[in-house]
């Protein structure tokens, strides 16, 4: 004989119960009547660097477990419950997903402190605060303000593109290339060192020839030497800094090659430590 299920049967069975049902419903109510304060605490932490759209997802699903979490039956009110859930979920997501760069949580915590305290003293000044200021407020140093501003970079760097804030031109245009500025930095370091090894008397040498630039025979003069004595010895110093600069190639594991088969740019970086001859 066949057995008939009601459809009540089938429900409790497939564990859809009426109650359950009930339940389900009310949770749903919960979420649509309160998707307002779901947008609302979004809209607070996505509104300076964060995608308002992907932050307002996370707070809708901060927001159904808060109804699946929430019982009428214990009283209170469901805003004041579901508010700390949504934006736990929010800023755990922002924690996990937003940072290129991560900065320590402390860094994190103080930022968020900062931009409240920010946002309330713009509205009480009509401007926006000074870092002094709000540091000031928050009983902080100026420093520890502007760090944890500066920490926003972190989440969405600067585009290459986008203009420096000195010169206005692409921040693509500051990077090193050859040619540039800071083509030659590293060699500059390497050379600045070597001359602070140099004794008093051949840096005193080295400053007249080469950042006054003054002949051999005006310093030979001032120094109450011949010219062919102060070519002598910088062409001494000369060799001096050459040796070091490569002794350190030799540490840094770089090696040198032979003179013939040594790279066209190592060979007129060499060439500039010559002196030229002075009549």
């Amino acid at each position: 004989m066949p057995h008939f299920r009601t459809p009540h049967f089938n429900n409790v069975h497939a564990g859809h119960s009426p109650e359950g049902t009930i339940r389900r419903s009310f949770q749903d109510g919960l979420v649509l009547d309160h998707l307002y304060l779901a947008n609302s605490i979004a809209s607070r932490y996505s509104s300076r660097s964060h995608d308002l759209d992907d932050v307002r997802q996370v707070a809708y699903m901060g927001l159904i477990k808060a109804s699946r979490g929430f019982d009428e039956a214990k009283g209170g009110s469901f805003p004041a419950y579901a508010a700390p859930t949504i934006a736990g979920e929010v800023k755990r997501y922002l924690r996990d997903h937003c940072w290129v760069v991560r900065p320590p949580r402390n860094v994190q915590d103080l930022r968020r402190q900062v931009l409240a305290c920010m946002e309330e003293m713009s509205q009480a000044l009509r401007r926006t605060p000074s870092p002094d200021e709000v540091a000031l407020e928050l009983g902080l140093e100026a420093g520890q303000v502007r760090e944890a501003l500066t920490a926003g970079t972190s989440k969405r760097p600067d585009s290459l593109d986008a203009p420096a804030p000195e010169s206005g031109e692409s921040l693509h245009g500051c990077l090193s290339a050859p040619g540039s500025p800071t083509d030659r930095l590293e060699d500059v370091l390497a050379l600045r060192n070597a001359i602070r090894g140099l004794s008093a008397e051949d840096r005193h040498l080295l400053y007249r020839r080469y950042y006054r630039e003054e002949t051999q025979s005006t310093i030979a003069e001032a120094l109450g030497m011949s010219q062919m004595q102060v070519s002598r010895k910088l062409a001494r110093i000369l060799v001096s800094l050459q040796k070091t600069l490569l002794d350190e190639n030799l540490d840094l594991g770089m090696g040198t090659a032979p003179e013939e088969t040594r790279p066209e740019e190592t060979r007129r970086s060499h060439g500039r430590l010559k002196e030229p001859a002075d009549g």
